[in-house]
Protein backbone atom coordinates (compact mmCIF):
# COMPACT_ATOMS: atom_id res chain seq x y z
CA UNK A 1 0.00 0.00 0.00
CA UNK A 2 1.15 3.50 -0.79
CA UNK A 3 1.22 6.14 2.01
CA UNK A 4 -1.97 8.16 2.07
CA UNK A 5 -1.69 11.93 1.58
CA UNK A 6 1.68 12.30 3.28
CA UNK A 7 2.17 15.67 1.62
CA UNK A 8 -0.98 17.20 3.15
CA UNK A 9 0.76 18.51 6.27
CA UNK A 10 0.62 22.23 5.41
CA UNK A 11 -2.41 24.52 4.83
CA UNK A 12 -1.92 24.89 1.09
CA UNK A 13 -1.46 21.13 0.64
CA UNK A 14 -4.64 20.43 2.59
CA UNK A 15 -6.58 22.88 0.43
CA UNK A 16 -5.38 21.21 -2.76
CA UNK A 17 -6.26 17.76 -1.45
CA UNK A 18 -9.79 18.90 -0.55
CA UNK A 19 -10.35 20.47 -3.97
CA UNK A 20 -8.95 17.59 -5.99
CA UNK A 21 -8.93 14.25 -4.10
CA UNK A 22 -8.02 12.27 -7.23
CA UNK A 23 -4.85 14.29 -7.80
CA UNK A 24 -4.01 14.08 -4.11
CA UNK A 25 -4.30 10.29 -4.35
CA UNK A 26 -2.09 10.24 -7.42
CA UNK A 27 0.48 12.32 -5.55
CA UNK A 28 0.69 9.58 -2.93
CA UNK A 29 2.04 7.21 -5.58
CA UNK A 30 4.68 9.78 -6.51
CA UNK A 31 5.51 10.24 -2.83
CA UNK A 32 6.26 6.53 -2.49
CA UNK A 33 8.69 6.73 -5.39
CA UNK A 34 10.35 9.94 -4.16
CA UNK A 35 10.95 8.52 -0.70
CA UNK A 36 12.83 5.59 -2.16
CA UNK A 37 15.11 7.79 -4.28
CA UNK A 38 18.46 8.68 -2.68
CA UNK A 39 18.86 12.42 -2.27
CA UNK A 40 21.87 14.69 -2.54
CA UNK A 41 21.16 16.88 0.45
CA UNK A 42 23.94 19.42 0.04
CA UNK A 43 22.25 22.64 -1.10
CA UNK A 44 23.96 25.90 -1.96
CA UNK A 45 22.81 29.27 -0.62
CA UNK A 46 20.40 29.96 -3.49
CA UNK A 47 18.82 26.51 -3.26
CA UNK A 48 18.30 26.83 0.49
CA UNK A 49 16.78 30.29 0.09
CA UNK A 50 14.38 29.11 -2.64
CA UNK A 51 13.39 26.02 -0.65
CA UNK A 52 12.90 28.00 2.55
CA UNK A 53 10.82 30.65 0.78
CA UNK A 54 8.53 28.04 -0.76
CA UNK A 55 8.04 26.35 2.61
CA UNK A 56 7.41 29.68 4.35
CA UNK A 57 4.74 30.83 1.90
CA UNK A 58 3.06 27.43 2.00
CA UNK A 59 2.64 27.88 5.77
CA UNK A 60 1.95 31.62 6.07
CA UNK A 61 0.02 32.47 2.87
CA UNK A 62 -1.62 29.24 1.63
CA UNK A 63 -4.18 31.15 -0.50
CA UNK A 64 -1.35 32.50 -2.69
CA UNK A 65 0.64 29.27 -2.87
CA UNK A 66 2.11 27.65 -5.04
CA UNK A 67 4.20 30.62 -6.15
CA UNK A 68 4.80 32.12 -9.57
CA UNK A 69 8.42 32.77 -10.47
CA UNK A 70 8.02 36.51 -9.81
CA UNK A 71 6.47 35.85 -6.40
CA UNK A 72 9.22 33.39 -5.56
CA UNK A 73 11.99 35.84 -6.46
CA UNK A 74 10.28 38.51 -4.34
CA UNK A 75 10.04 36.08 -1.43
CA UNK A 76 13.71 35.14 -1.72
CA UNK A 77 14.76 38.80 -1.73
CA UNK A 78 12.64 39.97 1.20
CA UNK A 79 14.44 42.28 3.59
CA UNK A 80 12.48 40.99 6.60
CA UNK A 81 12.97 37.53 8.09
CA UNK A 82 16.02 36.87 5.90
CA UNK A 83 19.67 36.54 6.90
CA UNK A 84 21.52 37.41 4.86
CA UNK A 85 19.41 39.57 2.53
CA UNK A 86 19.93 38.29 -1.00
CA UNK A 87 19.34 39.67 -4.49
CA UNK A 88 18.50 36.64 -6.60
CA UNK A 89 17.40 37.24 -10.18
CA UNK A 90 15.01 35.08 -12.17
CA UNK A 91 17.84 33.15 -13.81
CA UNK A 92 19.33 32.24 -10.41
CA UNK A 93 15.92 31.22 -9.08
CA UNK A 94 15.31 29.03 -12.14
CA UNK A 95 18.69 27.32 -11.70
CA UNK A 96 17.93 26.66 -8.04
CA UNK A 97 14.48 25.29 -8.92
CA UNK A 98 16.00 23.02 -11.54
CA UNK A 99 18.55 21.51 -9.16
CA UNK A 100 15.96 21.22 -6.39
CA UNK A 101 13.69 19.37 -8.82
CA UNK A 102 16.55 17.00 -9.69
CA UNK A 103 16.89 16.26 -5.96
CA UNK A 104 13.14 15.76 -5.55
CA UNK A 105 12.74 18.71 -3.17
CA UNK A 106 10.73 21.16 -5.34
CA UNK A 107 9.12 21.39 -8.74
CA UNK A 108 6.32 22.54 -11.00
CA UNK A 109 2.97 22.63 -9.19
CA UNK A 110 1.08 21.49 -12.33
CA UNK A 111 -1.46 24.29 -11.82
CA UNK A 112 -4.38 24.77 -14.20
CA UNK A 113 -3.54 28.42 -14.96
CA UNK A 114 -1.35 29.67 -17.78
CA UNK A 115 1.36 31.00 -15.46
CA UNK A 116 3.79 28.40 -14.15
CA UNK A 117 3.78 27.94 -10.40
CA UNK A 118 6.24 26.17 -8.14
CA UNK A 119 6.03 24.25 -4.87
CA UNK A 120 8.29 22.43 -2.43
CA UNK A 121 8.07 18.65 -2.11
CA UNK A 122 9.19 18.28 1.51
CA UNK A 123 5.87 16.75 2.47
CA UNK A 124 6.43 14.04 -0.10
CA UNK A 125 9.99 13.34 0.97
CA UNK A 126 9.93 13.70 4.76
CA UNK A 127 6.31 14.36 5.87
CA UNK A 128 7.36 16.78 8.61
CA UNK A 129 4.91 18.08 11.21
CA UNK A 130 4.04 21.75 11.56
CA UNK A 131 6.56 22.31 14.35
CA UNK A 132 9.42 20.67 12.50
CA UNK A 133 8.52 22.48 9.26
CA UNK A 134 8.52 25.87 11.03
CA UNK A 135 11.91 25.33 12.65
CA UNK A 136 13.54 23.94 9.50
CA UNK A 137 12.11 26.85 7.49
CA UNK A 138 13.53 29.36 9.98
CA UNK A 139 16.95 27.73 9.79
CA UNK A 140 16.90 27.78 5.98
CA UNK A 141 15.91 31.45 5.82
CA UNK A 142 17.98 32.89 8.68
CA UNK A 143 21.00 30.62 9.08
CA UNK A 144 22.53 29.42 12.38
CA UNK A 145 20.57 30.54 15.46
CA UNK A 146 20.34 30.00 19.19
CA UNK A 147 17.29 28.21 20.63
CA UNK A 148 15.85 31.50 21.88
CA UNK A 149 16.18 33.09 18.46
CA UNK A 150 14.60 30.08 16.77
CA UNK A 151 11.61 30.06 19.11
CA UNK A 152 10.88 33.77 18.63
CA UNK A 153 11.43 33.86 14.88
CA UNK A 154 9.38 30.75 14.11
CA UNK A 155 6.32 31.86 16.10
CA UNK A 156 4.64 33.43 13.04
CA UNK A 157 4.54 29.95 11.48
CA UNK A 158 3.90 27.83 14.56
CA UNK A 159 3.85 28.70 18.24
CA UNK A 160 6.25 26.68 20.38
CA UNK A 161 5.35 26.95 24.05
CA UNK A 162 8.79 26.86 25.66
CA UNK A 163 12.44 26.00 25.12
CA UNK A 164 11.88 22.42 26.30
CA UNK A 165 9.44 21.86 23.43
CA UNK A 166 11.87 23.53 21.05
CA UNK A 167 14.69 21.23 22.14
CA UNK A 168 12.45 18.25 21.46
CA UNK A 169 11.76 19.51 17.94
CA UNK A 170 15.45 20.16 17.31
CA UNK A 171 16.38 16.68 18.52
CA UNK A 172 13.83 15.18 16.14
CA UNK A 173 15.34 17.12 13.24
CA UNK A 174 18.84 16.01 14.24
CA UNK A 175 17.78 12.38 14.60
CA UNK A 176 15.80 12.44 11.35
CA UNK A 177 16.92 10.12 8.56
CA UNK A 178 18.55 11.97 6.88
CA UNK A 179 19.54 14.56 9.52
CA UNK A 180 17.91 17.94 8.88
CA UNK A 181 19.55 20.00 11.65
CA UNK A 182 22.83 20.01 13.53
CA UNK A 183 24.18 21.54 16.72
CA UNK A 184 27.23 23.66 15.89
CA UNK A 185 30.35 23.79 18.06
CA UNK A 186 30.12 26.70 20.48
CA UNK A 187 32.13 29.68 19.32
CA UNK A 188 34.75 31.16 21.65
CA UNK A 189 33.31 33.93 23.81
CA UNK A 190 29.67 32.90 23.33
CA UNK A 191 27.33 31.56 26.01
CA UNK A 192 24.80 29.74 23.84
CA UNK A 193 25.22 27.11 21.18
CA UNK A 194 23.67 27.57 17.76
CA UNK A 195 21.80 25.22 15.46
CA UNK A 196 21.97 25.14 11.66
CA UNK A 197 20.18 23.25 8.93
CA UNK A 198 21.94 20.07 7.80
CA UNK A 199 21.24 20.74 4.12
CA UNK A 200 24.38 22.75 3.60
CA UNK A 201 24.06 25.49 6.20
CA UNK A 202 26.12 23.67 8.80
CA UNK A 203 29.02 23.17 6.40
CA UNK A 204 29.19 26.89 5.64
CA UNK A 205 28.94 27.87 9.30
CA UNK A 206 31.49 25.27 10.40
CA UNK A 207 34.00 26.03 7.70
CA UNK A 208 33.67 29.78 8.22
CA UNK A 209 34.67 29.35 11.86
CA UNK A 210 37.13 26.48 11.58
CA UNK A 211 39.03 26.46 8.31
CA UNK A 212 41.94 28.53 7.06
CA UNK A 213 41.48 31.68 5.01
CA UNK A 214 42.32 31.70 1.27
CA UNK A 215 45.63 33.37 2.11
CA UNK A 216 46.41 30.64 4.60
CA UNK A 217 45.68 27.99 1.99
CA UNK A 218 48.23 29.58 -0.34
CA UNK A 219 50.98 29.90 2.22
CA UNK A 220 50.53 27.02 4.64
CA UNK A 221 52.36 23.87 3.52
CA UNK A 222 49.87 21.63 5.31
CA UNK A 223 46.75 23.37 3.95
CA UNK A 224 45.40 20.18 2.40
CA UNK A 225 45.85 18.28 5.64
CA UNK A 226 44.11 21.07 7.54
CA UNK A 227 41.15 21.05 5.17
CA UNK A 228 40.92 17.28 5.42
CA UNK A 229 41.04 17.45 9.21
CA UNK A 230 38.27 20.05 9.24
CA UNK A 231 36.08 17.90 7.03
CA UNK A 232 36.69 14.91 9.30
CA UNK A 233 35.88 17.00 12.38
CA UNK A 234 32.60 18.15 10.82
CA UNK A 235 31.63 14.57 10.01
CA UNK A 236 32.50 13.39 13.51
CA UNK A 237 30.59 16.27 15.08
CA UNK A 238 27.47 15.48 13.10
CA UNK A 239 27.69 11.81 14.13
CA UNK A 240 28.04 12.78 17.79
CA UNK A 241 25.00 15.06 17.59
CA UNK A 242 22.87 12.38 15.99
CA UNK A 243 23.89 9.82 18.61
CA UNK A 244 23.00 12.31 21.36
CA UNK A 245 19.61 12.94 19.73
CA UNK A 246 18.89 9.22 19.50
CA UNK A 247 19.88 8.71 23.13
CA UNK A 248 17.53 11.53 24.20
CA UNK A 249 14.69 10.07 22.16
CA UNK A 250 15.31 6.61 23.66
CA UNK A 251 15.23 8.04 27.18
CA UNK A 252 11.94 9.78 26.42
CA UNK A 253 10.41 6.56 25.08
CA UNK A 254 11.54 4.65 28.15
CA UNK A 255 9.94 7.27 30.39
CA UNK A 256 6.67 7.02 28.48
CA UNK A 257 6.78 3.22 28.68
CA UNK A 258 7.31 3.34 32.44
CA UNK A 259 4.31 5.67 32.83
CA UNK A 260 2.16 3.28 30.81
CA UNK A 261 3.34 0.37 32.92
CA UNK A 262 2.40 2.22 36.11
CA UNK A 263 -1.02 3.10 34.72
CA UNK A 264 -1.61 -0.53 33.77
CA UNK A 265 -0.60 -1.75 37.23
CA UNK A 266 -3.03 0.74 38.79
CA UNK A 267 -5.79 -0.36 36.43
CA UNK A 268 -5.16 -4.07 37.16
CA UNK A 269 -5.10 -3.48 40.89
CA UNK A 270 -8.63 -2.05 40.74
CA UNK A 271 -9.94 -5.39 39.48
CA UNK A 272 -7.88 -7.56 41.79
CA UNK A 273 -8.93 -5.77 44.96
Amino acid sequence: MFPQHARCSTPASQLRAARDPWRAGANCVAEHVVRRKPLDLHLDAAERRVLGSLLEKDITTPDYYPLTLNALVAACNQKSNREPVMELDEASARRALRTLAEKGLAGDARSEGRVARFEHRLGEVWNLGRRESAILCTLLLRGPQTPGELRGRSERMHRIEDLDELQLVLQKLIAHDPPLAVLLPRQPGTKESRYADALGGEQEAFLAGQTATPADLQTAPDAVSAASANAHALSAHRAEQRIAALEAETAELREQLEKLRQQFDTFRAQFES
